[in-house]
This record gives structure tokens, C-alpha cells and sequence, in this order.
């Protein structure tokens, strides 16, 4: 290669990822194939490789220019995108100028045969002829999450003309056309990058072929002349520059028809064996094949079993390297959402894929990471206790569909032993509720603990573990005696305005001077500093629809009318296509009144996976219509190629933001999450009931009404009073004895804890026949040792 200008403006700009508004997402589905992709804005904008948790571009559009005339696909045209067939990722995409000058028709796939990317490009004039106009092409490498320290230059392998780039983690790209390129170049964004360039009429700069290690853009100018229009694009990626080139040429010469047919073939075939759910949808927005697309289509591949959050960077255009990993993570909550979706399309085996990951990824304590990469590392640290629990009721569930046999079930006994434990051992409280924000007493984690300590009972009771099931049930049985003390505030200025007797409210934080689960305030996050804090018997969330969702409250509960009444008042708001609600009161994640976007602090808005919650619960009271007008309002919400976002829109329409009213925000799109609970929404209004409910909270609390007489105590957990009656179970995780007395140490006795199992040890003071009044004074020591110094004390009453 010659020698040629470098390109001014190293390293470039600041990197910022992209729109994380996806218009559709898209894999080949094959094992040949491990390339992922994101549409957004009529141009394909994220590519991942090799794995589903690596970005690798930023974004690939096209620049139209003419005589004193510039135009960029993405600003200035206005696109529409459909599935060439319902559930196939085979895009269609067509973007017609808002000037009305030109159209570009894209079909857009993974190559099912190889690491790469296909894209069919018809370029039609509208207004003048063709050869009036220049079509380019600008590519911005951000190889293996990272946009800056990448390199890009220009090549000819094997004779072909390719635009190429490597990253500093060593993966590569290669960008091949079948026609000829009339200019190549590599540059520095912000500075000198094709749209720069181009913009200012001076077209691709040949001479600067390569730029190194910064935040780089390749531009090409296509050759159209012969082609009537149409040029195929390839995208290799490979470990190295020579791998990917062999990739993007592979598939030039192997053209777009064997791929389309593949995939076509791959993807149908899977749809084809799922539950025929088409006719209960009224497919406003999105659709039952849409939703199990964007399912499958987040699946990992190599790691069989993992799926990913999203495809998507919240707020991308907003952040940059400093944010690696976007939504495209394992939450181990969202992931047993995910199989619950796929149980009830009716594709038990990636189910049951998503329980052999898990089991694979559970940390040697018996907890799972709050997120994690797809090979198991995980990124945050906090402690979540339904993300430990979750797995435990997805083991359930494929147990009670038949899809594990006892001798399958016995090989997860491990994975269910060990998380039950770790929730015995650390629960009710969480750390994190389930989003991801405040510690204490939350309705949603309660419920699925509790749900969660009777499924495993159950495995216990097949494993001919009978102390250890017993220990389960008692435990579910006193936590869910004690849920209302803990989240069910009354007698406040809400209660007294909606004439109600009290609600349960969003999180009770734990123990205080005031006692359990109401007596303080909570910090509410991503709020500014005077916002920060409100009492928790004023902070509202959905979350309590949980306790029905899971069994644990009857819908006509009179509690829970009266919280739906709170909720509402609070919480919904009423749009065009219907009914959504925000997370909680005084939430701060989402963009900023002014639209801008959330950068730490801003103000929450609608979750439309938040009316699919709804509709169960509607279900639940036994009103299948209302629950079918709000599904009707979930799909609804549904951005362009039925994307179900995390989040909508609220306020006056913002066109500068892109934001509108009941329209998807700049936070995540698709939010796999979401699409779960509308398969499962789809199933549970074909079945007439909500398809999730385990079993087992059903019969012993709605039918049987088991009400349970003790209250624990443990070091991590260290109650200050029972009602009379009650019994005090002290749970320690070591073999200890233990030193009581009833009458301030004027007596006392002695006993030791048992081993019940699954890492406690547990002994039950005889405390039953105390009056109110009375004092529990007890001390501890190690089998062996001496007694240790604490004098711990429990008042009945």
C-alpha cells in the first residue's frame, strides 16, 4: 500500500453508542451463524458478534447526495419495516426521502452459513434519474462494545475492494459490495468520516486510507452504474481482518437467495411447532409471532440456554464506552420472564434450555448474580432475592408441564437445594427489590419467595428429604403470615381520602426502631438530592398485584380492592390505546420533563409490561374482557415492527426527542421482558386463567388457609416482639447452644438447635403460653465454646 494523508482529527470524538428505539431485531437462528443485528431508523444500527453480549458496530446507513444536495437516510426519510413473513427475521425496509427525491428498498438478514450480515439495496430516483445522484455508504466499527481505540482502513483481498476494521480486543470487520466503489475512506468521526466529507461537498477523501486507534467511520461511494439500482452490502466479522473478509466475500458470491431461503426454513419450522395463539391477539401493534421472534431471537447460541435483557442500550445516543454493558446482559429475573414466555408459546425445550443455563451460572453460595455477561461473569453485584428464587419456580414449572422426568429432576436437586437455602438464609429481606433499587420488605419478592420455598419443598418431598420440606413450608407459612405487617399501611391521609382501610405499599424497608416493614422512609433513586426520600406508607407500586400473580391473595381480597384503588389513583394514566402505569410514585428513570435524556436523574414513565400485570390480575377477578381491552392497550404501545418498548411515552409531544404521546421513549426497545408477559398474557386469555400461578400457594393459603403460630429469629434477622401465642423460632446458620429465661434471668433453661436441614439450624422456645408483657431474654454460644456477650431480648405483645 502506498503512502497516503492520515486524516485529521485523531481519535475523534467522544464514542456514543446508538438509538436504542429497535425497529426490529434479527439472528440466522443456525450454529454456523453468530451474528446478531438491530434495525432502528430504516438502517441497520447494532451488530453482534461473536457473541450476543458483544456490540461490534454502531450503525450502517447510507448517504444520498446530488448537486448542492445532501441527504442522510436515517434524519431525512421516512421509513416503514415489516417481517417478509410473521416471525421470521427476513427484514423488509423502505425509506422514501421527506423531500420526495429519492426511495431505498432494503432486504436485510443474517447469512445462516457463515459470521455475516446481508443487505439488499434498491435505490430508486423519484425525482430526476438515477445517475443524478451519489449513494454512500458509512460504517462506524465499535468492535466489541467499545467505540474508541478502534482501527479502520481500506483494503484489497483477493480482489476485492473492502472497507475494514479491527478493534483492540482483536476482533475484525469486513464490508464487501457488488458493485464497484468509486472512492473508499477511512476517517475520524466528528472530524473527518465520510458524512462530514460528504456533507460538505467534497465527497470521500481517497487518500486517507487508514486511521488508527481512535473512534473511526468508514465511507464508500457505491458505483451504480449497470446495476439498475441494486447492490448487495456483505458484513463479515471474524477473529481476524482475514477471517471477516473471507466472510463478507463468501457470502457476496453465495448471493442473497440461498441465505433468504435458509432462514425462511429455520425460522418457520420453529414457529411451526409452537401454540397456535395467532387468534387471540388483536395485533394492534405487535403480534403473538412477533413477540416469540423477539424471544428466540435474543437467545445466546453458543451458551445454550442464555438469553439477554435486550438488544439495546437505554439512551444509547447518550452513553459511551463507559457503559459496556447496556441491556444486553443476563438478569437472571428476566430470563425465567423469558421461559415463561417460551413455556407458554409452547416450546418447553428452550425452557428448559434456560434452566440448564442457570444452573450453570448459579454462584457456589446458592444466589445468582444480579446480572451477568453470557459466560457467567457477572457485572453488577447486588443481591436480588426473587432473581434466586425465580429459577427455583421455573424448576417447578417444567416438572408440572412434563418436561423434566424424575430422573432429570434429580439433577437439579443442587441448584434448587442450594438457592432455597440461600433464601432461607438471607430472606424475606432483599437487598434490591425488582427494580434493582431499594432494600427491605417488597410484595413482588415476597411473593415469589414464598412461592418458591413450597416448590421446593415439593422437590424436597420427591427427594425423600422430609425435614428439610417441612423447614420449607414452615418458613413459607411464616413469612406469608407476616406480609401485611410488613408492607400493608393504614390509617394515612391516602387511605382517609380514597376511603379505604389501607394498601400495600411498594417496599417496607427493614427492621427499625419503629419496627418491621413500615417504620421509616425509603430513598427513592435517580431523583434529585430534595426528591430523594419519601415514608414508605406512601410510596405505591403495581409490584402488589404480585401477591395475587402468585397466589398468595385472593383478587377479591378486600386488601387488594383496596390497593388496586390506591394504585390507580397514583399510578395510571389513561391514553389514546388505553390504560398504563409508572413503576411507583416520585420514580427517576426515564428522560427529563424536557425530554432530554435520562442521564442518572430524570422522571419516570409508563411500563407497558405493567398493563400485561394488569390483565392478569383482571384476569384473576374474573373480568377476561377488561383483561382483553388491556391487552389491546399493551400491543398498542408497540413501536414501529412491534417492538414492545420498556417504556412510553407521557407527556406533550416532543418531535426534537422523538417522543409522542403513548409512543415508545428512549429508553429500551425491544425489552424481552416485555414480550414474555404478552405471550404469557396470550396463553392465559386462550386458557381463561393466568397461565404463571404456581400450585402449591393456591392450595395452602386461598383454600386452605394455613396460618402459621411462629416468628423467627436469626442474627441477620433479629425481630423485637411476637403477639402472644406465638412461638420464637431462633435460626442460626452453625450448631449452637442456647440460653433462655422468661423472668430476667432469674431462671433459665437450656437446649441446643437441630440440624433442619439445608444449612440452618433451628430451635422453637416454648413462648406460647407468655402473656403480653412478658420478655424473651436469650444468649448464644458454639457447641464447645463459651457463651458469647449478647443478651438479646424479644417482648410478647
Amino acid at each position: 500500500m502506498s503512502e497516503t494523508a492520515s486524516p485529521p482529527g485523531a481519535p475523534g470524538v467522544e464514542p456514543r453508542w446508538t438509538s436504542a428505539a429497535k425497529s426490529g431485531i434479527g439472528t440466522a437462528g443456525s450454529a454456523s451463524s453468530r451474528v446478531w443485528f438491530a434495525l432502528s431508523h430504516g438502517i441497520l444500527n447494532e451488530i453482534y458478534y461473536p457473541r450476543i453480549d458483544l456490540a461490534c458496530i454502531r450503525d450502517c446507513g447510507l448517504l444520498v447526495t446530488a448537486a448542492d444536495y445532501f441527504s442522510e437516510e436515517k434524519r431525512d426519510a421516512d421509513g416503514d419495516i415489516r417481517m417478509e413473513s410473521d416471525g421470521t427475521p427476513v427484514f423488509e425496509l423502505v425509506n422514501t426521502a421527506q423531500d420526495g427525491r429519492y426511495r431505498i428498498r432494503k432486504t436485510i438478514l443474517a447469512d445462516p452459513f457463515r459470521d455475516s450480515l446481508l443487505q439488499d439495496i434498491r435505490f430508486e430516483a423519484l425525482k430526476g434519474e438515477a445517475e443524478d445522484y451519489g449513494l454512500h455508504v458509512l460504517l462506524s466499527p465499535h468492535l466489541v462494545n467499545q467505540g474508541s481505540r478502534n482501527t479502520a482502513w481500506v483494503d484489497d483481498y483477493k480482489g476485492h475492494g473492502l472497507l475494514m476494521a479491527s478493534g483492540s480486543y482483536g476482533y475484525s470487520l469486513a464490508l464487501a459490495a457488488s458493485v464497484p466503489w468509486q472512492a473508499r475512506s477511512a476517517g475520524y468521526v466528528g472530524f473527518s468520516d465520510g458524512w462530514q466529507t460528504l456533507k460538505r461537498g467534497e465527497g470521500v477523501n481517497s487518500d486517507w486510507l487508514r486511521a488508527e486507534d481512535g473512534n473511526v467511520a468508514l465511507s464508500g461511494t457505491l458505483d451504480l452504474r449497470g446495476s439498475q439500482g441494486r447492490v448487495l452490502l456483505t458484513l463479515g466479522l471474524g477473529l481476524r481482518p482475514e477471517e471477516a473478509a473471507l466472510n463478507a466475500i463468501a457470502s457476496l458470491q453465495q448471493g442473497l437467495e440461498p441465505a433468504r431461503r435458509r432462514v425462511r426454513a429455520i425460522w418457520q419450522g420453529w414457529q411451526a411447532g409452537l401454540e397456535d395463539l395467532d387468534h387471540v391477539s388483536p395485533a394492534r401493534g405487535t403480534s403473538y409471532r412477533t413477540s416469540t421472534a423477539v424471544l428466540a431471537a435474543h437467545r445466546t447460541g453458543a451458551f445454550t440456554g442464555g438469553a439477554i435483557a435486550s438488544l439495546s442500550t437505554p439512551w444509547g445516543y447518550n452513553k459511551g464506552d463507559n457503559d459496556l454493558g447496556g441491556y444486553h446482559l443476563v438478569w437472571p429475573r428476566d430470563l425465567v420472564e423469558t421461559a415463561g414466555g417460551f413455556l407458554a408459546a409452547g416450546s418447553p425445550a428452550d425452557a428448559r434450555g434456560i434452566l440448564d443455563y442457570l444452573a450453570a451460572i448459579q454462584e457456589g453460595d446458592g444466589h445468582w448474580a444480579q446480572n451477568n455477561w453470557i459466560d457467567g461473569h457477572p457485572y453488577w453485584d447486588g443481591i436480588q432475592m426473587d432473581e434466586t428464587a425465580f429459577p427455583i419456580l421455573l424448576f417447578d414449572m417444567l416438572v408440572r408441564a412434563g418436561s423434566l422426568d424424575a430422573a432429570e429432576a434429580r439433577r437439579f436437586l443442587p441448584m434448587v437445594e442450594r438457592a432455597a437455602s440461600f433464601v432461607l438464609r438471607n430472606g424475606p429481606v432483599t437487598d434490591e427489590d425488582r427494580w434493582e433499587e431499594d432494600a427491605g420488605y417488597s410484595p413482588f419478592t415476597l411473593a415469589v419467595e414464598i412461592s418458591a420455598l413450597l416448590a421446593a419443598a415439593d422437590a424436597m418431598d420427591a427427594a425423600d428429604r422430609p425435614d428439610a420440606a417441612t423447614l420449607l413450608r414452615e418458613t413459607a407459612d411464616e413469612w406469608h403470615a407476616e406480609i401485611d405487617a410488613w408492607t400493608f399501611a393504614s390509617d394515612t391521609d391516602l387511605a382517609h381520602t380514597l376511603g379505604i382501610p389501607g394498601y400495600y405499599v411498594r417496599i417496607g424497608p427493614g427492621d427499625s426502631e419503629d419496627g418491621p416493614g413500615l417504620g421509616g422512609t425509603v430513598a427513592i433513586k435517580n431523583r434529585s438530592a430534595q426528591e430523594a426520600v419519601l415514608s414508605a406508607k406512601m410510596l405505591l407500586s403495581p409490584d402488589a398485584l404480585a401477591l395475587v400473580r402468585f397466589g398468595l391473595r385472593a383478587a377479591d381480597d378486600p386488601r387488594m380492592v383496596a390497593t388496586v384503588k390506591a394504585i390507580d389513583h397514583l399510578l395510571k394514566r389513561d391514553l389514546p390505546s388505553g390504560p398504563c402505569w409508572y413503576r411507583y410514585n416520585n420514580d427517576g428513570y426515564g428522560e427529563h420533563e424536557d425530554g432530554s435524556a435520562f442521564d442518572g436523574t430524570g422522571v419516570g414513565r409508563l411500563w407497558p409490561l405493567l398493563t400485561g400485570e394488569r390483565a392478569h390480575y383482571e384476569l384473576a377477578a374474573g373480568r377476561p374482557e377488561e383483561a382483553r381491552r388491556l391487552l389491546a392497550a399493551l400491543e398498542a404501545s408497540a413501536g414501529p415492527g412491534g417492538q414492545l418498548p420498556e417504556q412510553i411515552w407521557d407527556g406533550p409531544d416532543l418531535p426534537e426527542h422523538e417522543l409522542f404521546l403513548g409512543k415508545p421513549t428512549g429508553s429500551a426497545m425491544p425489552l424481552v421482558w416485555a414480550h414474555g408477559e404478552h405471550i404469557k398474557l396470550l396463553r392465559s386469555l386462550r386458557d381463561g386463567a393466568v397461565f404463571d400461578t404456581p400450585p402449591q400457594t393456591v392450595e395452602r393459603y386461598l383454600k386452605r388457609k394455613i396460618v402459621s403460630n411462629r416468628r423467627f429469629w436469626r442474627l441477620n434477622h433479629q425481630r423485637h416482639t411476637i403477639a402472644p401465642g406465638q412461638i420464637l423460632r431462633i435460626e442460626l446458620t452453625d450448631l449452637s447452644a442456647l440460653r433462655w429465661s422468661f423472668d430476667g434471668w432469674a431462671s433459665h433453661d437450656e437446649g441446643r438447635t437441630h440440624d433442619a436441614g439445608l444449612s440452618l439450624h433451628v430451635l422453637d422456645l416454648p413462648t406460647s403460653a407468655l402473656s403480653a408483657g412478658s420478655e424473651i431474654r436469650f444468649r448464644l454460644a458454639p457447641i464447645g465454646g463459651p457463651w458469647l456477650e449478647a443478651d438479646y431480648r424479644v417482648t410478647v405483645g
